[in-house]
């Protein structure tokens, strides 16, 4: 019975995703001709900003089921780094598509071109209810990657109240310069978020030790532990910037027993769980044990 509830949760949570991205993969396809036809670069930004975020919630989506697949003989750590893989590809395919939006953005800063209030206002109308009822769906949502969607629809929807402002304005003046303008704000905001999540994706794919955690508090901690003499060859890393490994080497006296040895890796793994490291290696070696490990190595 257990198990049948806890198979239903995450069938629900990969239907509420599943759900969301078709809403925002089908508005994003529409939001693309409603540009054209309104002659919006603002909606057209919208439409990359909206599309970006349907390769987030597919890349969730995916990752939602194929998480609860485990390690196999291909991936001895299981399928989480492929997180990493998709936000480094949704990375390129935003970095291109905003540098085209731009391009075409600031020629109309200086040209402006006249642009249709009527067509703009109803679709940001339609943006706002698509993406509020994307938002619903995701209402109460509990999983990392349902939470970060959640927050990507929510700031297209902030993204659609300005195009709202921007056609009622256009309603009554003929400040079209006002377009452009909104269209490189929220291309230059998405730039800025997709450059930055690059970089931090760029350093877990280089096996960065993960900002949060302190290798040096980390090794003051493991050194306070009874039994150990020195460490050496401390790393640590992350799969996907949630799940974080570490392994270390302990040197030990050379007169400790078993049960001093499975004490001193059971104060070791307790000590490293409260900085969220879930997978530990630990390598106890006695101190007239040379290690093994090259030099070079550190």
């Amino acid at each position: 019975m257990h198990n049948h509830a806890h198979d239903h949760s995450h069938s629900s949570h990969s239907d509420n995703l599943r759900t969301a991205f078709f809403l925002n993969l089908f508005f994003s396809i529409l939001e693309i001709f409603g540009g054209i036809l309104t002659n919006s670069v603002a909606i057209l930004s919208d439409a990359l900003h909206d599309f970006g975020d349907s390769l987030a919630i597919a890349t969730a989506w995916y990752l939602q089921k194929k998480a609860r697949t485990g390690s196999d003989e291909k991936f001895s750590f299981g399928y989480k780094r492929f997180s990493l893989l998709g936000a480094l590809i949704n990375s390129v395919i935003l970095v291109v598509g905003s540098i085209f939006v731009l391009s075409e953005a600031i020629p109309r800063m200086l040209n402006p071109e006249v642009t249709s209030a009527p067509g703009m206002m109803a679709f940001a109308v339609l943006g706002i209810t698509i993406n509020s009822v994307a938002v619903l769906k995701l209402k109460g949502a509990k999983s990392l990657n349902e939470k970060v969607v959640s927050w990507h629809l929510i700031e297209d929807i902030l993204g659609w109240a300005a195009v709202l402002v921007v056609s009622i304005v256009l309603l009554f003046t003929d400040f079209y310069i006002l377009d452009p303008i909104l269209s490189g704000l929220i291309t230059l905001y998405v730039l800025y978020n997709v450059v930055k999540n690059l970089k931090a994706t760029a350093y877990l794919f280089l096996q960065g030790v993960p900002t949060e955690i302190s290798l040096k508090k980390i090794e003051t901690e493991l050194n306070r532990i009874s039994g150990v003499k020195s460490l050496h060859h401390i790393h640590i890393w992350s799969l996907d910037g949630e799940n974080h490994v570490m392994s270390v080497h302990a040197v030990v006296d050379d007169a400790a027993s078993s049960e001093q040895i499975l004490d001193i890796k059971l104060n070791i793994k307790n000590t490293v769980k409260d900085f969220d490291i879930e997978h530990v290696t630990i390598e106890i070696e006695f101190e007239n044990e040379g290690c093994y490990m090259s030099d070079n190595i550190v």
